[in-house]
C-alpha cells in the first residue's frame, strides 16, 4: 500500500485551464463575432476570441466575465457554457491548455468594446466575413455557431440581440440570418404570439416606405415561466 501512494503522490500535471467566450451580436442582418488581437507573445498580431487562464482559486464563470471585461471592458447578461476543447494537446503553442468555451448573445448596438491588459484592439466581425483566427478558435467558434442555430430550432432564444423595441420583420430576419434559411413567416408569427413571448407596443417604427409597422417588446417574465414548465417550438421553412 504505501508503494502504490508513493507512486501516486509522484504524479504531476502541468496543464493550464482558460476560458474562451463567443460573444454573438446581431446588427444590420448580419450576426457578429467579438474578437480582440493578441498584443503579446508568439501569437501577437492575431486575432482571438476573448479570453484567458483561469486563476487559482477562480471560478470558472467568474473568470470569463473577468476576461470580458479586462480584455473588451464590456459585461454580458447571457452566458452558457458550450463545450470543454482539450482532446487536441497541441492546441495551444505553448503548453498544453484546456478550455472551458461560453458563448453569448448581446445587443451589440448598445455595447462600447475597448481593448485592455493583453489585447490590442477589440472589433466585432461578421460571421461570413471573418480574419484567421488564433489557437483552435475557428472550431471553437464554429460549434457555437452551430450550437445557436440548434437552440433556435427548439426553443426561441435571441431576443438578447435585438433591441428592446423592434420590428417583427426584425425578429423574423434575425432567425433567417442565423439559420441561414427562408422561415414560413406567417407559421412563425402566429406561433411566437401565441405563446405570448411576444407582445405588440403602441409604438411604430420608421418606415421610409409604405405604412409604418408597430413594435414589439419580449415578454421575459412569460418566457422564464414556460421555459420552467417546459415547451416546444419548432420551426418551418418556407
Amino acid at each position: 500500500m504505501r508503494k502504490r501512494y508513493a507512486y501516486k503522490m509522484e504524479l504531476r500535471q502541468n496543464i493550464k485551464i482558460a476560458v474562451d467566450a463567443i460573444v454573438f451580436g446581431y446588427k444590420e442582418n448580419s450576426l457578429n463575432v467579438l474578437l480582440i488581437k493578441q498584443k503579446f507573445g508568439v501569437l501577437k498580431d492575431q486575432w482571438a476570441l476573448v479570453g484567458g487562464f483561469v486563476k487559482d482559486g477562480e471560478t470558472l464563470s467568474t473568470a470569463v466575465n473577468r476576461e470580458l471585461a479586462e480584455e473588451a471592458g464590456i459585461k454580458v447578461s447571457y452566458l452558457e457554457q458550450l463545450y470543454t476543447f482539450g482532446d487536441d494537446v497541441n492546441r495551444d503553442p505553448r503548453f498544453q491548455v484546456i478550455s472551458v468555451a461560453y458563448f453569448a448573445l448581446v445587443n451589440s448596438t448598445k455595447l462600447v468594446v475597448k481593448a485592455d491588459t493583453d489585447a490590442e484592439d477589440a472589433q466585432w466581425f461578421p460571421m461570413h466575413n471573418l480574419p484567421q483566427l488564433a489557437f483552435d478558435h475557428s472550431v471553437i467558434l464554429e460549434a457555437a455557431k452551430q450550437r445557436l442555430k440548434n437552440k433556435l430550432s427548439y426553443q426561441p432564444i435571441g431576443f438578447d440581440l435585438l433591441p428592446k423595441e423592434f420590428l417583427f420583420s426584425e425578429l423574423e430576419n434575425l432567425y433567417c440570418t442565423i439559420l441561414e434559411k427562408e422561415i414560413d413567416r406567417r407559421n412563425f408569427r402566429k406561433k411566437i404570439l401565441s405563446f405570448g413571448i411576444v407582445e405588440e407596443t403602441e409604438k411604430f417604427g420608421s418606415k421610409k416606405n409604405g405604412r409604418p409597422a408597430k413594435l414589439f417588446k419580449f415578454n421575459k417574465l412569460k418566457y422564464n415561466k414556460l421555459t420552467k414548465e417546459g415547451f416546444f417550438f419548432e420551426i418551418y421553412f418556407a
